[in-house]
């Protein structure tokens, strides 16, 4: 087994670091606390291929392997959960059905312009109301042909990036008899009529990524923008979600990163009892502890995503990844505001939003109970 990066990897890694340590970890409070998402950084990204990682060169894109997605995420990550956040579910949610289930004429449609958030990101509308978890039965929202077009109506709830997007790809149950073969995929326009985004959430973490609530009435769009065919949205968006649940692992890995670089910081120059804190095994133990869980999630992520990239069935490695490493974030976070104590839980030191970034990993795209579930159920041999 080979750990080391490419001499691609590694110059990739760079150029996203020092993007991410110029453009984006400076604002990163002011965009918090704005709850904006941080355009002007956007609007630089496309140079340098970080909208179009999972886009074909063919189409724009900058078509990076898994690995070289995760590291960009992490990075990212590591500056801004926020940003993050909106930058992978653009690639693997919003950009990444279509680059794997699109028809040619689908490719040559949207993603150049995905690729250049031009005039818009891309975003995946599956959780509703009334359904997270369950959506071979808890999906409401239907799609119903008339004279070639698709009418979708229905309700959404928590859809990353929706103001900035200019297609939301949309779950929708095309077979009202239900089943695993009753939902489908299909691409809608932000700006088609009867197409209602709701104002943003608010939120405890991840505010830099806005998050907002649908509404679909009497929305039409040609019957060839759906993807795949007829039913088969439910195998797509499993499939979708293993590729996107290693994204949420790597930011995760950056987000502790992020907090664990803090804590060491700080406990050099804190002064207790006349000697730094870092000094004092209490405070030794919470480090090395952080040092080791990062880089245990960081191997669980690339392991994933070098499974992805090399054609490989990938379901219990993605989960694996993501449940080790967003628990392991949190904790971490959590760790590194003890370690600074009162300043921890101020607004004016990073690791409180870290925190509040990192506790939103365990439960989107998954929760840690459903990482589980799917763990079990293969290890098991129940599926």
């Amino acid at each position: 087994m080979n750990f080391k990066l490419t001499d691609e990897q590694r110059m990739w890694r760079n150029a996203v670091h020092d993007f991410c340590a110029e453009i984006v970890k400076p604002k990163a409070a002011e965009y918090d606390e704005r709850a904006e998402i941080h355009q002007d950084a956007f609007e630089k990204m496309a140079a340098l291929g970080l909208l179009g990682m999972n886009v074909p060169e063919s189409y724009g894109g900058a078509s990076v392997d898994a690995i070289s997605g995760a590291i960009a995420i992490e990075e990212l990550g590591w500056a801004d959960g926020g940003t993050a956040l909106s930058v992978a579910a653009h690639n693997s949610l919003g950009c990444g059905p279509i680059a794997t289930y699109g028809t040619e004429e689908q490719k040559q449609r949207w993603l150049p312009g995905l690729a250049k958030s031009d005039p818009g990101l891309g975003a995946l509308a599956l959780t509703e109301p009334g359904a997270g978890s369950d959506l071979v039965g808890g999906i409401q929202t239907r799609a119903e042909l008339d004279n070639g077009e698709w009418v979708i109506n229905g309700n959404k709830a928590w859809i990353t990036n929706a103001s900035s997007a200019s297609l939301i790809i949309t779950l929708c149950r095309t077979d009202p008899k239900g089943g695993s073969g009753s939902l489908s995929l299909i691409v809608v326009p932000t700006d088609a009529p009867g197409m209602h985004i709701h104002p943003p959430e608010k939120k405890m973490g991840v505010r830099a990524s806005p998050t907002h609530a649908l509404t679909y009435e009497n929305v039409r769009v040609p019957q060839d923008y759906l993807l795949g065919k007829v039913g088969e949205g439910l195998y797509q968006t499993l499939q979708n979600l293993d590729t996107a649940r290693i994204g949420i692992g790597a930011l995760s890995v950056g987000l502790a990163r992020a907090a664990h670089e803090e804590a060491i910081r700080y406990a050099k120059e804190r002064q207790s009892f006349g000697k730094p804190i870092a000094e004092r095994q209490a405070i030794q133990w919470m480090i090395a502890d952080a040092e080791v869980q990062i880089e245990a999630a960081r191997l669980l992520v690339y392991r994933a995503a070098w499974l992805k990239q090399e054609g490989e069935f990938h379901n219990r490695e993605a989960a694996v990844a993501k449940l080790f490493a967003t628990e392991m974030a949190e904790d971490v976070a959590r760790n590194a505001i003890q370690i600074l104590g009162s300043y921890g839980y101020s607004r004016e030191y990073p690791v409180e939003r870290i925190y509040r970034d990192a506790r939103l990993m365990t439960i989107g795209e998954g929760t840690s109970e459903v990482q589980r579930m799917v763990i079990a159920r293969r290890v098991l041999g129940k599926e």
